[in-house]
């Protein structure tokens, strides 16, 4: 999807499974490779992405987003369900840079609201959502993704 200062970030495949794997682990979340490889086949198929942050070797995050209609709303919402950076790479804009290219990818797909879930236990996760211009909302946080204007 793109490149800065030495971060690539790029659709997740199902050869990326084993050093996703042990992103996932390193952060507390353990999921097996071959789950993680059936998962992203099956997540490619359907209407959302996952995108992986990668600098110089195996994955430093993860963003994964789905959308969908909406009755209330014009354009699909597209939802953030795992936004994750390893622990040794965190506080270096990885996950903002993430962030911004999943808000491209649901631009794309024409949606008009992203939100992010953030479990309250998590407050790190919780200042990240105010930093970067999430709102809470309904039990999750929301930006637009377009500007009104």
């Amino acid at each position: 999807m793109g490149s800065r200062y030495g971060l690539e970030i790029r659709t997740a495949v199902a050869a990326d499974a084993p050093s996703l794997s042990a992103l996932m682990e390193a952060a507390g979340h353990p999921v097996p490779a071959h789950a993680l490889a059936d998962r992203l086949d099956a997540l490619r198929d359907g209407q959302g992405t996952a995108l992986l942050a990668l600098e110089w070797g195996p994955p430093s995050g993860i963003v994964v987003l789905h959308w969908y209609a909406v009755l209330d709303q014009d354009s699909p919402v597209a939802q953030v369900t795992l936004l994750l950076v390893g622990p040794e790479e965190r506080r270096r804009g990885i996950g903002r840079q993430l962030l911004k290219a999943a808000s491209q990818a649901a631009r794309m797909a024409g949606c008009g609201v992203l939100q992010l879930l953030a479990p309250a236990d998590q407050p790190s996760l919780l200042d990240f959502c105010g930093a970067t211009g999430f709102v809470e909302a309904a039990g999750c946080f929301v930006r637009p993704l377009r500007k009104k204007g």
